[in-house]
């Protein structure tokens, strides 16, 4: 969301201001600083171009409000401008059209835009999770030595206080394996009370595959050309 600001202009009688979600942050004009090396962006007037903040596409073609075919990770991107928006601008209407209609009420398309947004941080969450259980590997190829998985305290860009052991994880839904690092000692992932267990922290999950010819303790594996 953005606030009011002169009426200023840009290209092609463009203004410079933000449309998320249909909310209107200026009426007549409005200039915001984007986040996340986007400073200033210019916007139709206007004009609800919602998907643009997902996609990054900020032609003709992509300057529009449908978000409906958006993947979970866009969505979760959206939300992500939408909350940032929110916290740092006043918003003073709404953009009558796919998400509010004239008597400024939330629309169908806004419900199922706001329960697939939420969808979308779920399965965010969930990957989070996932990979601080099982943090990506470093690795490297070259001609000479074919391909070498390692882990490291900071390996995945995930930082923690153990190294672990690399491994082909297999996760539902997807094609091939990716190479993580894995726990060999402790309770298993989301059991740090229990008592019972063979302190091989998450070496048995049946997610796992050993990665063939390598030591299944070692900190690395290089597999030959």
């Amino acid at each position: 969301m953005c606030r009011a600001a002169a009426s200023t202009t840009g290209p092609a009688g463009r203004t410079r201001a933000w449309r998320v979600r249909g909310g209107s942050p200026g009426v007549d004009a409005g200039l915001c600083e984007g986040g996340a090396g986007l400073t200033r962006l210019w916007l139709p007037a206007g004009r609800d171009a919602s998907r643009a903040l997902a996609t990054g596409d900020f032609s003709p073609a992509g300057l529009v409000d449908d978000v409906s075919e958006l993947s979970p990770a866009e969505l979760a991107a959206l939300r992500g401008w939408v909350d940032f928006y929110s916290a740092r601008y006043t918003a003073v209407g709404k953009l009558v059209g796919r998400f509010y209609d004239e008597d400024g009420a939330p629309t169908e398309a806004l419900r199922q835009a706001e329960a697939a947004m939420a969808e979308g941080l779920r399965l965010k969450a969930e990957r989070d999770r996932r990979q601080q259980q099982f943090p990506p590997c470093n690795s490297e190829w070259s001609s000479a030595r074919g391909s070498r998985f390692w882990c490291s305290r900071q390996s995945g860009g995930v930082k923690r206080d153990w190294i672990g052991v690399p491994r082909k994880l297999y996760s539902p839904g997807s094609r091939g394996t990716q190479c993580v690092c894995v726990r060999t000692t402790g309770p298993p992932w989301g059991q740090p009370d229990s008592t019972e267990h063979s302190d091989r922290g998450d070496l048995d999950n049946p997610h796992l595959e050993e990665y063939d010819g390598c030591h299944p303790l070692a900190e690395q594996c290089v597999l030959d050309v």
